[in-house]
């Protein structure tokens, strides 16, 4: 007799949310390339700029989040095993944290070093380059530079967050948020430079500041949302701004089933999907039978692709947790 199939057992996904994942995987790699050519540029019209070397820097960091991302997504189509039987989907979580800390600690880094300059009022400066037998100021390749190499991310960056949402990936949304303003960062360094040239020493220190702030900004926004979701915090959207709708629907699920008096549920997010634990207190004893049970269960594992795991327990009443005055009187 061949052994019963669990959807728990396998990794499938339907066949949109493939398609959106995959190309979801080549904006990343496209990212990576797009940011290998930046990094390149920009260090070689570095000059004495710190707003230009914060915003390298911040170059440099934007890697992770994409590198994270494809990591992360390799890692969860490993199937489940007896070692790891909620499988691996807490990699996405794991890559969101290793993310959101780099961008946290060079955040305040750059903060740090860029403040120094502006109390030791140092003043920076820009000189000439010869090109094709003519002196060229630099900062006029560093500005060039910049809005140049501000565009694509932008651009990359709200492609990603049309699949975040669908995905449920809190990595990719935040790369792609990053992304999204990175016409900060250019616009910050390129003001430094202007005012190089102006002879303002101060807005050079001013600009990278600038510019770590909105790093270590995007690090704090980001550590807050993945040790929430590390700590089984109740999901959210991949904004984090909302709790996710599921949460909703899993617990009218389980109010409405006929043999139930009241149900209720704790969801966890592993990353890109759900696990749900389900209390249901039955009219009586006998009705929670274990084919209504099994029932109810594949009902759910159908209502969304993100449910990936339930277990669902007849119980006398809810866990204390689940209490709340929305599942009072809801009985049938």
């Amino acid at each position: 007799m061949s052994a019963q199939h669990h959807p728990v057992d396998d990794e499938q996904l339907p066949p949109e949310i493939t398609r959106a994942l995959t190309r979801a995987v080549r904006l990343e790699w496209l990212t990576i390339g797009t940011l290998a050519v930046t990094v390149i540029l920009v260090f070689l019209v570095l000059g004495n700029s710190q707003a230009m070397k914060t915003a390298w820097v911040e170059d440099l960091l934007s890697f992770i989040p994409p590198i994270a991302f494809l990591v992360g997504v390799r890692i969860t189509r490993r199937p489940a095993t007896a070692k790891h039987p909620f499988g691996h989907h807490r990699s996405v979580g794991m890559a969101h944290l290793v993310s959101a800390t780099a961008l946290l600690v060079m955040g305040t880094y750059l903060i740090v070093d860029s403040g120094s300059k502006l109390i030791t009022v140092e003043h920076p400066s820009i000189g000439g380059i010869q090109l094709f037998g003519t002196t060229v100021w630099l900062g006029w390749l560093m500005i060039g530079v910049l809005v140049v190499t501000g565009i694509p991310p932008v651009i990359l960056g709200r492609m990603k967050l049309k699949l975040a949402t669908p995905l449920h990936n809190k990595v990719l949304f935040a790369d792609a948020d990053m992304n999204k303003a990175d016409w900060m960062t250019s616009a910050a360094a390129t003001a430094g430079v202007i005012g190089i040239g102006l002879g303002w020493w101060w807005a050079d220190a001013v600009a990278a500041i600038v510019i770590a702030v909105s790093i270590l900004r995007d690090g704090i926004t980001n550590l807050r949302a993945a040790v929430a979701g590390l700590a089984d915090a109740r999901p959210t959207t991949v904004d984090n701004k909302e709790p996710h709708p599921l949460n909703a629907d899993v617990d009218a699920f389980l109010r409405q089933l006929e043999w139930a008096r009241v149900g209720a549920a704790r969801v966890r997010d592993e990353g890109q999907v759900f696990q749900v634990e389900g209390f249901v207190v039955p009219r009586t004893p006998d009705v929670a039978t274990p084919d209504r049970l099994d029932a109810a269960r594949k009902q759910l594992l159908a209502l969304d692709w993100k449910i990936r795991d339930v277990v669902l327990i007849p119980v006398n009443t809810l866990p204390r947790v689940l209490e709340a005055e929305e599942f009072e009187g809801h009985s049938h």
